[in-house]
């Protein structure tokens, strides 16, 4: 055990203990694969702002977010009291609700590819809806992604599952070519081409600004849709990356922010695929779920959307670039190989070492290392390096939340060079 997971241990005794009573009732003592990490996570007891706190007292400075969805922090309070107002009236009806339909209205308002929308309950559920729907419309049965892309839990949306033999095909993210060839190929085959417009789980990777025309132009040579998977990024641009890059997705796949910070999933589109959902028309395909459009999430996401403004992610913006900076230039001071991947408001932080064997090793456990070091200096973000800011993060806090890494990367410097 090295001295910085040994301050950890010290300063986290209650998530500790709370981590075995969980191991007694749920395997590895938690319910989300993602947010483990040795040699215990931490227990959270209340959020504020840009900040957490933890069940042993201790504060830290959330740049995760729960995974990129409380786009305006913990606990906003416009959102709390708009879900305290609607929480009186009722939690879920079996029916339509006046708060389901203006957060429709708003996303097609600003999404221009999205004429319709259906509500689910996650990202993953978008998923599997966009491929039911180009199943159905199509008559094909394959899909195609990246190898390194993710759209949630569904097996047939999981590059883990892809490959020979199976329903999903894989071709190589930002490498249009590849995907031309693969629909040139198989395009008879293929009912819809999904991707992230920048990869999410895989390290915020941005690709080439011709990457997504040209695979949308290939997908619809091929007779195949093209779905757009937006629930991470749709926090980058009023009308999600998709507007930026210049294409219009037959499908886009939506959740997080569109939540408000409550459980969401949402699949828009044109017009004349989303009426396939129509009940009211023959053959229409059946698509419910006992809280889709739930009064409280569609309260909170009307919330989330309206506030989260042009100016505000263009701030978000400026903040991540001059943080980026500050924290390659005090690595770079250490001479760690560390650096960090971004796009708008959402970072990965990593360090060198992508390669196999030794090399690959050692950035891993660096990683690990570094995450806790961080922890011990009260930041709080994904074991994986992912970091995204949120719209109440002010200069202050942005300039602590400098120092504080800058002071684990010490820690970490120090760590490294005692075990040369």
């Amino acid at each position: 055990m090295n001295s910085i997971e040994q301050l950890y241990r010290t300063r986290t005794p209650g998530s500790a203990a709370l981590g075995e009573r969980a191991a007694r009732v749920m395997p590895g003592g938690d319910t989300r694969s993602v947010t483990f990490h040795r040699p215990y996570p931490l227990a959270i007891v209340r959020g504020a702002g840009p900040f957490l706190w933890d069940v042993d007292g201790n504060r830290y400075i959330d740049l995760l977010g729960n995974y990129t969805s409380l786009v305006h922090g913990n606990a906003y309070p416009p959102i709390v009291e708009a879900i305290a107002r609607a929480g009186a009236n009722g939690t879920a009806w079996p029916a339509r609700n006046a708060a389901q339909v203006e957060l429709a209205e708003l996303i097609c308002e600003r999404v221009a590819s999205v004429e319709r929308v259906r509500f689910c309950n996650s990202g993953s559920e978008a998923g599997m809806l966009a491929a039911q729907l180009a199943r159905h419309v199509t008559g094909r049965t394959q899909l195609l992604m990246a190898r390194q892309g993710y759209h949630g839990s569904y097996d047939d949306l999981s590059s883990e599952w892809a490959g020979e033999g199976g329903r999903t095909m894989l071709a190589e993210y930002g490498d249009a070519a590849s995907f031309e060839a693969m629909l040139a190929r198989h395009g008879g085959d293929i009912a819809a081409v999904f991707l992230e417009p920048v990869l999410g789980s895989s390290g915020i990777i941005a690709p080439p600004p011709d990457f997504l025309p040209r695979v949308a132009g290939a997908a619809a040579r091929a007779g195949a849709l093209f779905v757009a998977d937006e629930v991470i990024t749709l926090r980058l641009g009023v009308g999600g990356v998709q507007a930026a890059a210049g294409v219009a997705p037959d499908l886009t796949m939506m959740g997080k922010i569109v939540g408000g910070g409550l459980p969401v999933g949402a699949l828009g589109g044109r017009a004349d695929l989303m009426a396939h959902f129509d009940p009211a028309t023959p053959h229409a395909m059946h698509h419910s779920g006992t809280f889709n459009g739930n009064p409280l999430t569609c309260t909170a996401g009307v919330v989330s959307l309206r506030e989260l403004t042009a100016e505000r992610i263009a701030a978000m913006d400026r903040m991540a670039s001059g943080i980026q900076a500050e924290l390659e230039r005090a690595a770079a001071t250490l001479g760690l190989p560390f650096g960090i991947r971004r796009s708008g408001s959402l970072m990965n932080a990593a360090f060198e070492g992508a390669g196999a064997g030794e090399v690959h090793a050692r950035a891993a456990r660096m990683m690990e290392d570094f995450h806790l070091a961080a922890l011990n200096r009260g930041l709080f973000f994904a074991p994986r390096g992912l970091i995204a800011l949120s719209t109440v993060m002010t200069p202050e806090v942005a300039t602590e939340l400098c120092d504080r890494a800058a002071a684990a990367l010490g820690d970490l410097a120090r760590e490294e060079s005692r075990m040369a």
